[in-house]
């Protein structure tokens, strides 16, 4: 595009205009893809380093949703949280952690039916893995076209698309779930994915409380 502005389009205004949008696009595609290559490494780089902060999670998940608000209102989406009166803290880091359901909410948010909801809910669990202690369980739930059963397995896998073409032109890089599932490993959470076709996902994060 840049070879063609300087020659064959120099003096096309209309050319010009659509060859720098494609080129914005692009290149925001590539920034994208960068930083989630490099937070990727990172993550994997402290993974062994389990974090010691305090998280509130019902404040966290207000932030996120809050943050996506102008883009679930592009798609006639609502994000709704339904959370108990009392959400137990956890251990973590509250930036990872916002990732994590940024990340799930988001996802969500693009792959769900136009004007339907997405829900996030949460509920104690008696039992987090070999954690061994009592842990939250948090589902962000979409209305969407379901996931067939064979893609499970390897949606956390770097750079697996069940649709390329469609997670392309919403902006995914592929990675957004291989940071999910690599954070939480960090914070000795899990990840479970349920779907069913024509019906919707639910991604459910556990993580160990405080």
């Amino acid at each position: 595009f840049i070879e063609t502005l300087r020659g064959p389009a120099k003096e096309d205004a209309v050319a010009r205009a659509r060859f720098l949008d494609v080129m914005a696009q692009e290149a925001a595609r590539m920034t994208k893809l960068v930083e989630d290559l490099l937070s990727l490494s990172a993550i994997e780089a402290d993974e062994h380093v389990q974090p010691q902060g305090i998280v509130e999670l019902a404040p966290l998940l207000a932030r996120v949703a809050e943050s996506l608000h102008h883009q679930a209102d592009a798609r006639g989406v609502r994000v709704r949280l339904e959370l108990p009166d009392a959400v137990p803290s956890v251990a973590g880091d509250a930036d990872l952690l916002a990732q994590v359901f940024r990340n799930l909410i988001e996802n969500a948010i693009n792959y769900v039916r136009p004007n339907t909801d997405v829900r996030v809910t949460a509920q104690v669990v008696g039992r987090v893995g070999e954690v061994g202690r009592p842990g939250v369980a948090m589902t962000v739930e979409d209305q969407g076209e379901g996931i067939a059963p064979d893609h499970i397995p390897r949606l956390t896998e770097r750079f697996y698309r069940v649709d390329p073409g469609r997670s392309r032109n919403l902006g995914g890089t592929g990675l957004g779930l291989a940071i999910v599932k690599h954070i939480l490993n960090r914070h000795r959470g899990r990840l479970n994915i349920a779907s069913e076709l024509g019906r919707g996902s639910r991604f459910t994060v556990t993580l160990p409380t405080a």
